[in-house]
């Protein structure tokens, strides 16, 4: 039967024979023109024969038989052959969709996060961090066009989060949405979607209880002066019990250890600490300290803040007190007096510190100085903004020290710790006041009140 054309009512059980006796030609069926099954490489296919509004006879494939049924081939027939019947070309259609879904594929978060967005972030300070944690923390939506990401999706997502066994922070919330939220503006940026979905949506801030007050409060909050004195003695404590554990270790057999009696700090810990205190800086700009950024002769650091180097990437110049400028002098003669390299270099790998480095030695020293254990080590920050605003220092200067982006950062978080000079203000207009004596203030007033 090779070459010939066969033409028979197809269906569900003349196919299923067709499958078995394998055809060499082709086969039509005589209820749908053109709709035609062949046999071949990948078995009985389902075929479709027109002619285009210009006349052109194309050939479409719909689909091998097992893959699809009969009615379903066949309804994807009636349905090219009703677009051929508008004018329209069925091949060219699903072609173009195709296309459209190979671009869709493209726009996935998962193909956009491991192409392009995966060597942007290869540049940045901890990128493959933020990689990790939008591939985990979005996982179900890694298939899904970037485009289609809605509102509804993060209002369930979060509330998914907040629901679970172990119900996660807002805080830990919010840094995954943010960094989902830069590779969404990222994208629309380089006109690969639209626009970015989630530009104008934000995570729900849960209501805080009792519990969440007093701790937000204990955090941003400064030292009173029993716990500054608390603190150097906790710090000096450390110290001992460092020099206490180094010498047993030298009289039990480890007498190659350095001696710690003689040096003024044991290890980075204090001086870490005081340089916290007396700079304000936060964790990470200390740890990534480097003395090509220290000038000790002329009492400053100037280096880029991390936090706001994606924004400003030039670096900012600050002056050192006494003070700092001491213990870091002291610190940099024990070292060496080296030229280069970290300031608080990992003692086991000379490389940075994690971030989370600082969490013990700290818990210990707050032990040791009988501190709250909700004092946490950002609190020395909060109290060098806070005693500077105290003493009167203007709110841009403590801005600038600050390094805040913006100023309202600063007035919202400490200018209500400002001395009242409003009632000082006031009282110039007495003392402008001719004879404004005790017993003439009333008189006064009355004939401020009549004016």
């Amino acid at each position: 039967m090779a070459g010939t054309e066969t033409r028979i009512k197809l269906t569900a059980k003349s196919i299923e024979k067709l499958a078995r006796e394998q055809p060499s030609g082709d086969v039509w069926d005589t209820e749908l023109g053109g709709f035609h099954v062949r046999y071949g490489k990948r078995g009985l296919t389902f075929r479709l024969y027109y002619r285009t509004k210009t006349g052109k006879r194309r050939m479409m494939t719909l689909g091998t038989y097992g893959a699809l049924t009969l009615a379903q081939a066949r309804r994807d027939a009636a349905e090219a052959l009703g677009i051929v019947a508008q004018g329209g070309d069925p091949r060219a259609a699903i072609e173009a969709a195709k296309v459209e879904s190979q671009r869709q594929q493209q726009q996935t978060l998962r193909a956009y996060l491991n192409g392009p967005y995966t060597a942007y972030q290869k540049r940045r300070k901890d990128g493959a961090g933020t990689l990790r944690r939008i591939e985990k923390d979005f996982s179900s939506w890694l298939a899904k066009p970037m485009g289609d990401i809605t509102r509804a999706d993060v209002e369930r997502w979060q509330a998914e989060q907040e629901s679970a066994d172990k119900p996660r922070a807002f805080s830990t919330l919010k840094r995954s949405f943010d960094a989902l939220c830069g590779l969404l503006a990222h994208a629309a940026e380089r006109d690969v979607i639209p626009t970015n979905p989630l530009a104008r949506v934000n995570l729900q801030r849960p209501a805080l209880n009792d519990d969440d007050l007093a701790e937000q409060a204990s955090q941003r909050r400064y030292l009173e002066p029993d716990e500054v004195k608390a603190l150097f003695a906790g710090l000096e404590a450390y110290q001992q019990e460092k020099r206490e554990q180094r010498r047993n270790s030298r009289a039990h057999g480890k007498a190659y250890l350095p001696d710690l009696d003689h040096v003024t700090y044991v290890d980075h810990v204090m001086p870490w600490v005081l340089t916290m205190y007396y700079t304000g800086f936060r964790p990470g700009d200390i740890t990534g300290l480097r003395w090509e950024h220290v000038n000790l002769a002329f009492k400053t650091i100037r280096k880029t803040i991390e936090k706001t180097a994606h924004h400003h990437a030039e670096p900012m110049t600050f002056p050192l007190s006494s003070a700092a400028a001491y213990v870091l002098n002291v610190w940099h003669e024990q070292q060496g007096k080296p030229k280069n390299g970290l300031v608080f270099p990992n003692p086991q790998t000379g490389k940075r510190f994690d971030r989370t480095a600082m969490q013990k030695p700290w818990a210990r020293v707050r032990t040791l100085a009988g501190l709250p254990d909700e004092l946490v080590l950002y609190t020395l920050r909060h109290n060098f903004a806070s005693q500077l605003v105290m003493a009167g220092a203007d709110l841009l200067a403590v801005s600038k020290l600050m390094a805040h982006s913006d100023i309202q950062t600063t007035i919202q978080h400490y200018a209500h710790l400002r001395p009242d000079h409003t009632r000082d203000i006031v009282e110039t207009l007495v003392k402008q006041t001719p004879n404004a004596t005790q017993e003439t203030l009333p008189a006064l007033a009355v004939v401020s009140t009549n004016a």
